[in-house]
């Protein structure tokens, strides 16, 4: 494990600062937390695909290569090498396109990377990816979208406050463990309640 770490933090360091390895680092405590409330999951599969979940993220690459690389070198089976490139493949909310999280495992490793996608850090990383992306704060006269495709979704330059409403603000009601869902609530309220005053402030309010 020691080893894979540092392979993947090589990896991360190339990303921006709303998915680099910190990123992983709180995913991680996320997902141990969950872990101790599902006794029957495997923690072997949760923390591997924890680590490799953000590797071939399509924000940052078209390549699956380094993924499959480091799968393919672990040691163990085949079966439980399939069932982390799984998990990995069901985290993404993909536009609202998401692929159904099958075992306990990928819904552990999906809620654990939602988490660290709202509340106080997931604003941070927001406006962090919105920077690096050249995006406006927020736009005025732009609609948050209900339906889209995964292209549309992704190839769209919306403002970083818009982004809010097509998935942050979602992510509570699709957490899919007991634990995900409790540790969602105080990080909605908390987006919720920023979202307020600065609406308040944009319009001189406050």
């Amino acid at each position: 494990m020691k080893e894979l770490v540092g392979k993947v933090r090589g990896i991360y360091e190339g990303f921006d600062a709303s998915h680099d390895f910190q990123h992983i680092e709180r995913v991680y405590q996320n997902a141990l937390a969950i872990l101790h409330t599902e006794p029957g999951a495997d923690e072997e599969v949760v923390k591997i695909a924890v680590l490799l979940h953000d590797v071939s993220d399509k924000k940052y690459t078209d390549s699956k290569e380094q993924e499959e690389k480091l799968i393919s070198e672990l040691k163990m089976s085949e079966e439980k090498k399939q069932h982390i490139r799984d998990c990995i493949a069901q985290v993404s909310f993909n536009g609202g396109h998401e692929l159904e999280a099958t075992s306990i495992e990928a819904k552990i490793v999906r809620d654990a990377d939602r988490l660290d996608a709202i509340g106080a850090v997931g604003i941070a990383r927001t406006f962090a990816f919105g920077g690096a992306k050249g995006r406006k704060l927020y736009d005025e006269a732009e609609e948050a979208r209900t339906e889209m495709s995964e292209e549309e979704y992704r190839s769209k330059n919306t403002s970083s406050v818009t982004h809010f409403y097509e998935k942050l603000l979602l992510l509570k009601e699709l957490m899919t463990t007991d634990k995900g869902k409790q540790m969602a609530e105080d990080r909605h309220q908390f987006m919720v309640s920023f979202l307020d005053q600065l609406q308040l402030e944009r319009e001189g309010k406050a």
